[in-house]
C-alpha cells in the first residue's frame, strides 16, 4: 500500500503540480487518499486525452470500461493488484468515501471519447458536469472535513469551476471539435467570430456560473482553516475570468479570456484577508 500510494503521489506531482501543492496544505493523514483519487481520475483522463491515446473512440470507451471494471472488482473484493486501483480501494474503505460517484464521472469521460462532442441541451450539460465535476467534489468533501449538510456546496463549487472553464475555453474546445455550451452558433464558431448568437449564449452561462459561486460561498467556512485562503483564491481567480469575459463583450472567440497578471492582484489580497 505504501508503494501504491507513493505512485499516485508522484503521478499528481508530475501531472498537476498546482493541485499537488494544494494537497500539501491538507492534513498528512488524508493526503494519500487524495493522491489515490487523483491517480484514478488521471488514469481515465490519459485514456481519453493523453498523448498516447488510442485513435479509435470505440477502443477508448472499451479502455474506460476496463478501467472502471477494475475498480468495481476491487471494491467488491476489498483489494486490487493494480497499484492505483488498490490505493483508491484502500482509501475508500479507510475513509468511507462515496466512490460510487465515479460511475457518473466515467459516463462523462465516455462523452469525451467521441470524435466530435456536442452538448445539445442544458439538461445534458448538467448531467455532464455532475459527472465530471460534482462527483469528484462529493468524494473530496469528507477528506476536506466538510460536514454532510454542506457537501452539495462542494459539488456546486466544482461545477462553477468547470462551467467557467467551458466559458473561457470555447475557442480551444472547438479546435478539438468539442462544443460544451449548448445552443452555440456553429457558423460563428467555425469563422472564429463571435456574433450575437455566441455572445448571448456566453452571457447566459456567465450569469449561471456566478449563481453557482454564490450558492457555494459558505463552503469555505466548513473546511479546515488552513485550506480557506487557497479556496478563496481559486474562487476569486475564476471570478476574475468571468469579469474579463464580461469586459470583452463576451467575445470568447476573438479576444483573450484569461485575466492579465495585474488583474489577479485583488484576488490574492482578498484571499489573504479572507
Amino acid at each position: 500500500m505504501t508503494e501504491a500510494y507513493d505512485l499516485c503521489r508522484r503521478m499528481q506531482r508530475r501531472h498537476d503540480p498546482t493541485f499537488y501543492l494544494a494537497t500539501l496544505r491538507l492534513p498528512a493523514s488524508v493526503r494519500p487518499a487524495i493522491h489515490a483519487l487523483y491517480g484514478y481520475v488521471r488514469g481515465a483522463d490519459e485514456i481519453v486525452d493523453g498523448r498516447g491515446r488510442d485513435s479509435s473512440p470505440e477502443r477508448r470507451r472499451a479502455q474506460l470500461d476496463a478501467w472502471e471494471g477494475e475498480l468495481l472488482r476491487g471494491l467488491a473484493a476489498g483489494y486490487s493488484a493494480h497499484p492505483v486501483i488498490g490505493a483508491l480501494v484502500d482509501a475508500g474503505l479507510r475513509y468511507d468515501l462515496p466512490l460510487d460517484e465515479l460511475r457518473v464521472y466515467m459516463d462523462s469521460m465516455r462523452v469525451d471519447c467521441g470524435a466530435q462532442v456536442r452538448i445539445g441541451s442544458r439538461r445534458e450539460l448538467d448531467a455532464y458536469m455532475n459527472g465530471s465535476a460534482a462527483s469528484v467534489g462529493r468524494i473530496m468533501a469528507p477528506l476536506l472535513g466538510v460536514p454532510d449538510d454542506a457537501r452539495e456546496q462542494v459539488a456546486a463549487l466544482g461545477v462553477a469551476f468547470q462551467l467557467t472553464n467551458f466559458i473561457r475555453d470555447v475557442r480551444e474546445d472547438f479546435a478539438m471539435d468539442r462544443v460544451y455550451l449548448p445552443g452555440m452558433c456553429e457558423n460563428e464558431l467555425a469563422a472564429a467570430q463571435a456574433g450575437a448568437g455566441v455572445r448571448s449564449r456566453v452571457a447566459e452561462e456567465v450569469v449561471r456560473a456566478r449563481a453557482l459561486f454564490a450558492e457555494s460561498i459558505g463552503v469555505t467556512d466548513a473546511v479546515a482553516p488552513s485550506l480557506r485562503p487557497g479556496m478563496r483564491f481559486a474562487a476569486a481567480v475564476y471570478s476574475r475570468v468571468l469579469d474579463r469575459v464580461e469586459r470583452i463583450g463576451f467575445d470568447v472567440l476573438g479576444a483573450r479570456t484569461t485575466p492579465r497578471p495585474w488583474e489577479l492582484t485583488g484576488a490574492v489580497a482578498g484571499a489573504l484577508r479572507g
